[in-house]
């Protein structure tokens, strides 16, 4: 093979060398086009289309769409619920610095996303949220003290809401419940609480024992006027017809069964028989009663 054949064959493999690269950057720039011309809206967002950076204010919902290569741009925003949360700082209506954590559930109005991307951006929340929200936390904050913050939760929470409502929705960002995670005081006025807290519950144990004492007092007064009811109820027993029978009998409860050791002619009998037998049939019901009472006293 001459020289000539062989510079020949050299430059048609060049040729054909050429042709192959040519042709693989040719599938190349028409896969570029091709997948670059096509995207896809997952649920739950909007896509915004860029021309040459200018926004279509037509947002794309869910689905498969169309755009030009290079010349179009798809940006795309969640519109499904979001939490942002943040510690905030105000004082209180007695001047009390408190740090608030709340936590705010919004989402983004598809049909507003371009102007939202155009006047905002995608960082919506840093830009407009966390101002208004700071804003909003001062602005209730002041209406309230330290201690109201605490024990009117609830309205401070609806407060914040509707103020800070009014504030995003126009922007086209709707707030859908806000909560307050945390108060935080300082320490010299949570010490103050501590203390407040603590004196209560000592003055609630005092006012306790002190009721335990009128119920002990009234229940010994009840008891001395039952004693009293009952020395009253013997001593007419005493004094009525039938009492020596009634005494007798007081002595014979009393006596426990030892006989005097001295007796005389003249000595007084411990017991006698006769006035027993004798004041037995003419006691009255209320000397029995007073000695049944008096028993099982």
């Amino acid at each position: 093979m001459s020289e000539e054949d062989i510079e020949n064959e050299i430059r048609l493999y060049k040729k054909l060398i050429f042709r192959g690269v040519g042709l693989f950057i040719l599938v190349i720039i028409f896969l570029i086009a091709i997948f670059g011309s096509i995207y896809i809206v997952n649920a739950g967002e909007r896509a915004v289309i860029l021309t040459w950076g200018n926004p279509d204010l037509t947002p794309r919902s869910e689905g498969l769409h169309f755009k030009v290569p290079i010349m179009q741009k798809a940006v795309k925003m969640n519109i499904q619920t979001q939490k942002y949360e943040a510690e905030l700082t105000a004082a209180s209506k007695d001047l009390q610095d408190v740090k608030t954590n709340i936590a705010i559930n919004y989402h983004i109005v598809g049909e507003q996303t371009p102007i939202i991307y155009r006047d905002i951006g995608v960082n919506y929340a840093e830009k407009v949220i966390y101002p208004l929200e700071q804003e909003a936390n001062k602005a209730v904050t002041a209406q309230f003290t330290a201690e109201e913050l605490i024990t009117k939760r609830d309205q401070v929470r609806e407060d914040m809401k509707a103020l800070l409502s009014e504030r995003l929705q126009p922007r086209g960002i709707i707030v859908e419940e806000i909560s307050i995670i945390n108060f935080a005081f300082s320490s010299s006025f949570t010490q103050a609480i501590e203390a407040k807290v603590t004196a209560e519950q000592n003055a609630l144990a005092a006012k306790n024992k002190l009721e335990q004492v009128k119920y002990e007092a009234e229940q010994r007064i009840e008891q001395a006027r039952g004693e009293s009811e009952a020395i009253r109820i013997q001593t007419e027993a005493v004094n009525q017809k039938g009492g020596e029978y009634y005494v007798q009998l007081q002595a014979i409860n009393r006596w426990n069964g030892v006989l005097p050791m001295v007796s005389g002619g003249n000595s007084v009998p411990f017991i006698d028989l006769k006035t027993i037998g004798a004041g037995a049939a003419s006691a009255s019901p209320q000397i029995l009663n007073s000695q049944q009472a008096s028993n099982s006293s």
